[in-house]
């Protein structure tokens, strides 16, 4: 009988840590399924950085971000981080080639560094008007060419626009063409506009644009070339009062993301974030040209100064500027391809002679 009883004990003992060890063992697969659950359902991060504010290129970044965040039902969420708040440009770029950051909207020239040939657009002369340098920036083959570079160096790129012309701004005014002469006057990372800026007589400093406000204030540099778009939300007036509208050359935005982080993506938020980008390159186009014209109005509102070169010195400036594009990709076949790509595009975008 005892022997019985003790078998009997012994027999439910093992029962019972059997029944305990299949739920414990439910009880993982289901933390382990619930976790992985969460890990599907937690949104992909999206970080936009770009170096302005209030101005065109910060209305496109809020336009995508609202779009993707929209058209992927929240499963992607977006931040916007405006005038340079995660770096300066350089670092910029960097996080996004790195991944610290997964979208930029930065000039195309500031790229030099990953691929000389991302400055072809900032060849002078390339383009008259905001409506020429619109219709060049939608040219297939401007896209294919442009939004293809630093696909080697972790670069996808999304969307390519012009955002305005270019305008110089100086602490005394520059109302004819000697007047640039002996002046030290930021530019842009790009050979095109070093090169332009010295046949103005003009000593070229690359700067960062969160560098600009401080090198005016203190005297280290006379003027600055960037945009109205730029001078007047950031308000550039407390530095320097003087605008003249050189209108060369266009300032074009292009829009990278990370490659890493866009080949995690699920096939239809890939094309969401493509699809809304090249979307948002076009539809600000009209905004952009109104946008302009309203910031030439709030210079003035705010105490600047707009100056326009005499026709002729406008011309004469034209000229010396017609042949930087040839000169400075000539010794680049790689760039010198490039820079024919563009201006061959820029040809076809030329609006037809009116009759």
């Amino acid at each position: 009988m005892k022997i019985a009883i003790a078998q009997r004990l012994r027999s439910d003992k093992r029962t019972a840590i059997t029944k305990a060890a299949v739920a414990a063992g439910a009880f993982i697969v289901s933390l382990s399924l619930t976790s992985h659950t969460a890990r599907a359902e937690s949104p992909y991060v999206m970080k936009i950085t770009l170096p302005t504010l209030n101005d065109t290129v910060h209305q496109v970044a809020k336009n995508w971000a609202a779009a993707v965040q929209k058209d992927s039902g929240g499963r992607i969420k977006t931040e916007v981080y405006p005038a340079s708040q995660l770096g300066s440009i350089p670092r910029q770029i960097e996080g996004v080639q790195f991944g610290a950051i997964q979208a930029s909207l930065i000039p195309p020239e500031f790229f030099v560094g990953v691929d000389p040939r991302f400055e072809v657009m900032a060849a002078p002369g390339l383009v008259d008007s905001m409506d020429h340098g619109q219709r060049v920036a939608a040219d297939p083959e401007v896209l294919k060419l442009m939004l293809g570079l630093g696909a080697n160096k972790a670069l996808h790129g999304v969307g390519l626009f012009m955002a305005t012309p270019s305008a110089v701004i100086s602490r005394t005014p520059i109302r004819h063409l000697d007047d640039f002469k002996g002046k030290k006057i930021r530019i842009f990372a790009s050979q095109f506009q070093s090169v332009a800026f010295e046949r103005l007589g003009v000593t070229p400093v690359a700067m960062t644009l969160g560098d600009v406000v401080p090198a005016l204030q203190q005297g280290a540099i006379d003027g600055a070339d960037a945009a109205l778009n730029v001078y007047v939300p950031m308000h550039f007036v407390d530095a320097a009062k003087y605008v003249t509208e050189t209108n060369q050359p266009a300032i074009f935005i292009i829009m990278e993301v990370n490659q890493k982080w866009y080949d995690s993506l699920p096939g239809d938020l890939q094309n969401i974030v493509s699809q809304d980008a090249a979307a948002e390159s076009v539809k600000i186009n009209p905004w952009g040209t109104e946008f302009r014209e309203k910031m030439r109005k709030a210079w003035v509102d705010q105490g600047g100064e707009l100056i326009q070169l005499p026709a002729n010195e406008q011309s004469e400036m034209m000229n010396l500027l017609a042949s930087v594009g040839e000169d400075v990709s000539k010794g680049n076949p790689a760039l010198h391809q490039a820079y024919e790509n563009v201006v061959d595009a820029a040809k076809r975008a030329q609006q037809p002679p009116s009759h």
